[in-house]
C-alpha cells in the first residue's frame, strides 16, 4: 500500500513539472529596459534604396548646401547628392564670375586711357572755308542759360571745361572789352578764345547762328574753331573714321566719327574736340 502511494505521487509530481516547463516556453520573451528588442529577434536596417532613399535624394537636391552637410555625416547620401550640389553650385558661380569679367572689360575699354597711338606725323593744313556765310545744311542750336553738356559729370578732371561749361549773354561792348583780341566771326556766329578753348559768344549780335553750343579745344588762338575742326576732319578721314566733307562745322556725322576714334583709342568717347582727343591725333 505504501508503494503504491509513493508511485502516484512521483507520478504527479512529474505531470505537474512537465506542465510547467511547457507553460515556460509558450511565454512571450522579457524586454530589457529602454524597449530595446531582445537579443533572439533580426532587425531589418534601411539598404538605402526603393521609395525612402528617393524622396529623401530628392528632397537634398532641392535644400541645398545645409542640407547636404547633414546627410554627409550618413552612408546612403554622401555621395551622389553631394557631387550634384556640387556641381550646382560651381555652373551657377561660374556664370556670375563670366557676367562680372565681361562687364569690367567693357567698363576698363572705355574709361582707361592705355595703349594710345599719338599721330606724330599728322601735319596741320590751313583750309580753304566759305566762313563769312551761314550753312543751311544743318540744324541749329539756340541759347539756353542752364544747359548743361550731357554726361560731361562722368568724364574725368581732364573734362572739366565740358562738366562747367554754361552759356552767357552778354552784349557787344562786354564781348570786346573782355576778349576783343580774340573774337572771329565763323558760319554766322561769333567765337571767343579762353585758356585754350573756343566758345559761342552768345548776345554778341542778336542774329548769330550756332551749330554747336559748347567748348572746341584750341592750343592757339590763330586756329579757329573752324580751321580746328577741319583738321580734325582731315586726320579722321585719313584713318578711316569720317566719309563727309571737310567744311569745319562740328555736326553730327563729325561728332559720331570722333566718338568711334575716341572709343578705338581707349579714351573718353565725348564725341567733341577735346585735348586729350587732339593730342592723340597730333595736333595739341
Amino acid at each position: 500500500m505504501r508503494t503504491l502511494l509513493t508511485l502516484t505521487c512521483c507520478f504527479g509530481l512529474a505531470l505537474l513539472a512537465s506542465a510547467a516547463q511547457q507553460q515556460q516556453n509558450n511565454s512571450p520573451a522579457p524586454k530589457k529596459k529602454g524597449g530595446a528588442n531582445a537579443p533572439g529577434q533580426q532587425v531589418t536596417q534601411p539598404t538605402g534604396t526603393g521609395k525612402v532613399h528617393g524622396m529623401q535624394h530628392q528632397n537634398l537636391q532641392g535644400q541645398g548646401i545645409g542640407q547636404q552637410q547633414h546627410f554627409k555625416k550618413g552612408n546612403t547620401f554622401s555621395g551622389q547628392n553631394a557631387t550634384n550640389l556640387n556641381s550646382s553650385k560651381s555652373n551657377k558661380f561660374s556664370k556670375q564670375t563670366n557676367m562680372s569679367g565681361n562687364a569690367a572689360s567693357t567698363k576698363f575699354n572705355k574709361t582707361v586711357n592705355k595703349n594710345v597711338t599719338i599721330n606724330k606725323n599728322f601735319q596741320k593744313q590751313h583750309f580753304n572755308l566759305q566762313t563769312n556765310k551761314v550753312v543751311t545744311k544743318y540744324k541749329t542750336v539756340t541759347f539756353n542759360k542752364n544747359f548743361k553738356i550731357a554726361g560731361a559729370v562722368n568724364w574725368g578732371p581732364k573734362y572739366s571745361v565740358f562738366i562747367n561749361y554754361q552759356p552767357q549773354w552778354q552784349p557787344t561792348w562786354w564781348w570786346n572789352w573782355h576778349y576783343g583780341n580774340h573774337i572771329v566771326f565763323i558760319y554766322g556766329g561769333w567765337y571767343y578764345w579762353n585758356a585754350n578753348y573756343w566758345y559761342p559768344a552768345w548776345g554778341y549780335a542778336p542774329d548769330s547762328v550756332y551749330y554747336y553750343d559748347g567748348p572746341i579745344y584750341a592750343s592757339d588762338p590763330q586756329d579757329d574753331p573752324a580751321q580746328v575742326v577741319a583738321n580734325v576732319q582731315s586726320a579722321l578721314q585719313q584713318q578711316g573714321y569720317y566719309q563727309g566733307e571737310i567744311d569745319g562745322i562740328l555736326g553730327p556725322q563729325t561728332r559720331a566719327a570722333l566718338a568711334e576714334y575716341q572709343s578705338a583709342q581707349g579714351i573718353e568717347p565725348t564725341g567733341l574736340v577735346d585735348q586729350p582727343t587732339l593730342e592723340t591725333l597730333g595736333m595739341a
